[in-house]
C-alpha cells in the first residue's frame, strides 16, 4: 500500500452516497469523534433531498413535504438532535388543506390538524361520522405503535410489547384496502382515505396497512415545506457535518467496495471511476441493494441466499415528473400551499394498473397526478409573477427499456418520446388547472432514466425497494450487511421519505456505535425550527419580508435590463 493510502486509511467511515440517511449518519458519526467521509456521484449532494435551477427557478424533487414538525413531534426531534434546526426555517401549507384530493369531479380537503380532519370528514359524509372517529384513531395508534418499537430496550419493554403495540400486530398482515372497507362504506370516502398511497407508491389492495397508518399520522398535524427547497435541508447538514470534522466529496463515482480477508468477506475501502483507491475501517452504503450488491460488491462475492434475495427484490415504480415555470397567477386557478391529488373517480387499484402498463403513450390524459405549487409553499421563492409546479405521474419504468443502452446523449426517439408524454402530462394538468398551458414559459420532464443518471436509482425507483409486505419490517434489508464492515442505509433498510431515511442514517450510526437511536438524537434547548405560515404573513419576521422582497426586486430589475438591451 502506497503512503498516499495509508493517510488515507485514518479515514473511520466512509459514506457511499449523500442522500438523508447517509448525512444523517455522517452527522452522528463525526458527532461521536469519527472521522467521515462521504462520496457523493452527482455534481451536488442530497440525493433526492437536492435542488437544481431551470431557467432561473428551483426545483426539488424529493421534497413535496414533511410532517411531524411540532413541537416534540419526531421530525422535529431529528433536526434539534442532530444540530441543524438553527439552520432550517419552514413554511406551514394550508392548514384547512395541506392535501386536496381532486376525484373525479369532487374535491375534499385533507385539513392539518388530526381533530380537524375528523371534524371536515364527518361534515361531508355526516353517515360514516362514527366509522371516521374509529378508524382514524386506529390509524393514529397503529403508526404511534411502530414508533415505539426502536425506543424499546431491556427485559420488561420485551415483555410488554404485545400489549403494547396490539393495534399494529391485529393489522399487520392486512391490506389497506381489506382495512378500509372494514371500517369505511362511502365509496367516495374509501378513496379518500386511500388516496396517500401516492406516498409509498403501491395501490391499496397490495400496501401495507401499518406502513400506510404510518404515512397518514405523519401528516395528521399537517404538511411543512423548507424554506429554500430540499437543498436548505442538505445544506444544513452538510454544514453540520464539516462543522464536525466530516468531509463530502462530490463529483465522485464509487466504481467497486474493495474486500480482503478469507474468501473477501471483509470491506476494508472503495476503487473510485477513476482508479482512485480510499480505505477505511468501515462502509455504509446510501446506495439500494442492487448497486450496492450487485454492483460495488459483485455476485461472486455474496453468499447464496443474499443472491436469492436479491432476485427475487423488487423496486418501487417509476414517474414522470414535469417542472413547470408559469407566468400567471396560479390562486386564481384555485391553487394554494396544499398538494392536490388528482385522480379518476373509479377504482384506484384499477388506476395504479393503469398507470403500471407498459405503453403509457395511449390516451390523451393520466389517470392520476400529484401536483405541487413550490412558490406557494416557500414565499420567499416566488418573484411576483412566475410560479413553479412539480407535477408527477407514476409509471412502470419498463415503459421506457428501449433507451436502457443510451448514454448522456438521448437520442432523437428518447426526446420525441418526451415530449408525447409531456403534452400527456399537461393535458392531464389542464383538468385540475384549466387554461394554464398558455402561461406555461419553461417545461422540463424528468423521466426514469433521469432518477437513474442523477440519483443512480434501480429502474429509476422513486422509494427503494417495493414496500409491498414481504419487503418491509423484518422483512427489509438490514443495515448490517453479510459482508464484515459493510453496512446500509435509506429508504430500502428502514423507512422511505425524507424523515424515514434520515431516522434510518441515525440507526445504522447507533448500531455501529453500540448505542440505541435516543442516545444520538437527544433534546436540545439551543436549537429551534422557526416555521411560518404560508398562507399567513402577518408574522413574518424582517428577514423573510427581506427575502421575499428581494426575489420580487430582482426580477423588476432584470426586466428593466432586458427592455433597455432590446431598444
Amino acid at each position: 500500500m502506497d503512503t498516499k493510502n495509508k493517510i488515507k486509511k485514518h479515514i473511520d467511515t466512509i459514506i457511499i452516497g449523500s442522500g438523508a440517511g447517509g448525512l444523517s449518519a455522517a452527522i452522528c458519526l463525526s458527532k461521536a469523534g469519527q472521522r467521515v467521509m462521504v462520496l457523493e456521484q452527482h455534481d451536488v449532494p442530497g440525493g433526492w433531498c437536492h435542488s437544481f435551477y431551470l431557467n432561473g427557478h428551483r426545483f426539488s424533487p424529493g421534497v413535496h413535504y414533511i410532517g411531524l414538525l411540532g413541537e416534540g413531534e419526531s421530525t422535529r426531534a431529528l433536526y434539534e438532535g442532530l444540530g441543524v434546526a438553527n439552520n432550517l426555517v419552514f413554511f406551514r401549507m394550508n392548514p384547512k388543506g395541506y392535501e386536496h384530493c381532486y376525484i373525479g369531479k369532487e374535491r375534499i380537503d385533507l385539513p392539518g390538524n388530526f381533530n380537524d380532519l375528523n371534524t371536515t370528514l364527518a361534515k361531508r359524509f355526516p353517515k360514516e361520522k362514527k366509522r371516521i372517529e374509529h378508524y382514524l384513531k386506529l390509524v393514529r395508534n397503529v403508526s404511534r405503535q411502530i414508533q415505539l418499537i426502536p425506543k424499546m430496550s431491556g427485559f420488561w419493554d420485551n415483555i410488554t410489547i404485545p400489549f403494547r403495540t396490539k393495534h399494529m400486530g391485529k393489522y399487520a398482515l392486512f391490506s389497506l384496502k381489506r382495512v378500509v372497507n372494514w371500517h369505511i362504506k362511502d365509496p367516495l370516502l374509501q378513496k379518500v382515505l386511500n388516496i396517500q398511497w401516492g406516498d409509498h407508491g403501491l395501490a391499496p389492495a397490495q400496501a401495507s396497512f401499518p406502513l400506510h397508518c404510518a404515512v397518514m399520522d405523519h401528516y395528521f398535524s399537517g404538511g411543512y415545506y423548507p424554506m429554500g427547497g430540499g437543498a436548505a435541508i442538505v445544506k444544513a447538514m452538510t454544514n453540520a457535518l464539516q462543522k464536525n470534522g466530516g468531509t463530502i466529496r462530490t463529483r465522485t463515482a464509487v466504481k467497486s467496495i474493495i474486500l480482503e480477508g478469507d474468501k473477501k468477506r471483509k470491506a476494508i475501502g472503495v476503487e473510485l471511476e477513476n482508479g482512485e483507491k480510499i480505505y477505511a475501517s468501515r462502509i455504509i452504503s446510501n446506495a439500494d441493494p442492487g448497486i450496492t450488491y450487485l454492483n460495488l460488491v459483485k455476485e461472486q462475492n455474496l453468499s447464496a441466499k443474499l443472491l436469492k434475495k436479491l432476485k427475487k427484490t423488487k423496486y418501487s415504480c417509476s414517474s414522470l415528473m414535469l417542472f413547470l415555470s408559469v407566468a400567471m397567477d396560479v390562486r386564481k386557478l384555485g391553487m394554494d400551499s396544499g398538494n392536490i391529488w388528482m385522480m379518476d373517480n373509479r377504482d384506484m387499484d384499477g388506476i395504479y394498473e393503469e398507470m403500471n402498463a407498459v405503453d403509457i403513450t395511449s390516451g390523451d390524459v393520466f389517470p392520476g397526478l400529484f401536483i405541487s405549487c413550490t412558490t406557494l409553499k416557500d414565499p420567499t421563492s416566488f418573484d411576483g409573477k412566475h410560479h413553479s409546479l412539480e407535477v408527477i405521474t407514476y409509471i412502470n419504468p419498463d415503459s421506457f427499456h428501449k433507451f436502457n443502452k443510451e448514454n448522456k446523449e438521448r437520442s432523437k426517439e428518447y426526446l420525441e418520446f418526451k415530449e408525447i408524454l409531456t403534452n400527456k402530462m399537461i393535458n392531464t394538468l389542464e383538468r385540475a388547472l384549466p387554461g394554464i398551458r398558455d402561461h406555461i414559459v419553461h417545461k422540463e420532464l424528468g423521466t426514469p432514466m433521469t432518477n437513474k443518471h442523477y440519483l443512480n436509482a434501480t429502474n429509476g425507483s422513486v422509494y427503494g425497494t417495493e414496500k409491498s409486505f414481504g419487503q418491509i419490517g423484518p422483512f427489509a434489508f438490514r443495515a448490517k450487511s453479510e459482508i464484515e464492515n459493510l453496512y446500509m442505509c435509506g429508504a430500502s433498510i428502514q423507512s422511505h421519505g425524507v424523515a424515514g431515511a434520515s431516522y434510518s442514517g441515525v440507526q445504522t450510526a447507533a448500531l455501529i456505535l453500540n448505542c440505541k437511536q435516543h442516545d444520538l438524537i437527544k433534546p436540545d434547548l439551543l436549537q429551534n425550527i422557526r416555521i411560518f405560515e404560508a398562507e399567513d404573513d402577518s408574522a413574518y419576521t424582517p428577514d423573510i419580508t427581506q427575502k421575499i422582497n428581494l426575489r420580487k426586486a430582482r426580477l423588476i430589475t432584470n426586466e428593466k435590463k432586458s427592455i433597455k438591451s432590446s431598444n
